[in-house]
């Protein structure tokens, strides 16, 4: 039992620590109205273990702090990420490709409302959403299910503990 907590509080925190770095080293990228924050790909973890969920949630907050995002960023842009990860590891038995659907759709329809009410950003609500869900699209959909098909192959070593195992 203790093991199995280690081990769930380890590969969270190695999500968020891969998550903070991924949105560092693409920062020119992964904030504004128009964004494909490479980092989302991970949100495909929660098919893999339930440690992903807080990880992500983590690791999207602590990205946001220290990317100098605004309160309601850091607050709603945080708590988008944490929606659509459980509802990521709601759907792990279903394909990937529907599974990657709940952070596409929670951070379409929250960070456009961010980005207009936090930053002031004047562009129409449905533009955003718009472009935001490319970028969700591209990011959670796209390098998701690419990352998906790699670590399908590898999860034994990467996620050990049989009992987080879904796919």
């Amino acid at each position: 039992m203790k093991n199995k907590k280690v081990l769930f509080l380890t590969q969270a925190a190695m999500i968020a620590a891969i998550y903070v770095v991924l949105t560092f080293v693409f920062a020119a990228i992964s904030f504004g109205e128009v964004q494909l924050r490479i980092a989302e790909a991970l949100t495909i973890f929660p098919m893999f273990t339930p440690a992903a969920i807080p990880g992500l949630f983590v690791g999207c907050l602590l990205g946001n702090i220290l990317g100098g995002a605004a309160l309601p960023d850091i607050i709603f842009g945080s708590l988008a990420t944490l929606a659509g990860a459980y509802g990521t590891w709601l759907l792990r038995k279903k394909k990937p490709f529907i599974a990657c659907l709940p952070p596409i759709v929670a951070n379409t329809l929250v960070v456009p409302f961010v980005l207009r009410y936090a930053y002031g950003i004047n562009l129409p609500i449905w533009w955003m959403m718009i472009t935001v869900g490319v970028g969700e699209v591209l990011g959670c959909g796209v390098l998701g299910n690419v990352l998906y098909f790699v670590l399908r192959k590898y999860k034994e070593p990467i996620f050990r503990s049989s009992q987080y195992h879904a796919c």
